[in-house]
């Protein structure tokens, strides 16, 4: 097949992915064509297996990506002060990273369910590793006696519940400034693990 003409791979690729993470988010991954990405981009739909084999290993490495990125930036954060200092770090930090991503948050967390189980089995290693590092700070926390927490796990999935839902209702421009947002959390969340 023809390749569109002015279409090059490093150009091309990433309008793919940027085109699946818009589709996917809008309409789910069961009701995205290959052809749809493909009309989207501007290729014909043959090319898109010249940078994906099939749909599904697209999805993968969109939900791979997203989770490395998370990783990546939370490392970079640095450390320092004690468990309630980490914990703030972590609030402001999960919420502002996610509120830049919102399509590739809902994909991360709504299409799980169309991964093949090998597929699955990763990304849900590479959540788990960012989880830990929550549980991580609870525990320490709870250890120092700064926190009052039954079980660090159930905690964990608790606070990163709350601090997702700012995705479903944050706007710029909202009444409440973005940091008066990451403030409200924090407070939330402060006193959900404090005595």
């Amino acid at each position: 097949m023809a390749r569109t003409q002015g279409s090059h791979s490093d150009i091309t690729g990433p309008r793919i992915r940027e085109a699946a993470i818009r589709l996917f988010a809008r309409h789910g991954y069961a009701a995205v064509s290959m052809r749809q990405i493909a009309k989207d981009v501007g290729v014909q739909a043959g090319a898109l297996y010249n940078y994906t084999p099939d749909k599904q290993s697209l999805l993968y490495r969109l939900m791979r990506d997203h989770m490395r990125e998370l990783l990546t930036a939370y490392d970079a954060l640095g450390q320092g002060g004690d468990a309630q200092d980490a914990l703030r770090r972590f609030v402001g930090f999960h919420i502002r990273f996610h509120l830049e991503r919102p399509d590739e948050v809902f994909i991360a967390y709504m299409e799980l369910r169309n991964l093949t189980p090998d597929n699955f089995a990763e990304i849900e290693d590479l959540r788990r590793k960012y989880e830990n590092e929550l549980e991580g700070i609870l525990h320490q926390g709870q250890q120092s006696g700064l926190f009052s927490i039954a079980d660090t796990k159930i905690a964990t999935l608790a606070v990163i519940a709350m601090l997702n839902g700012v995705m479903t209702w944050y706007r710029s421009g909202g009444r409440l400034s973005l940091d008066e947002v990451e403030q409200a959390y924090w407070d939330m969340v402060r006193r959900s693990v404090t005595a």
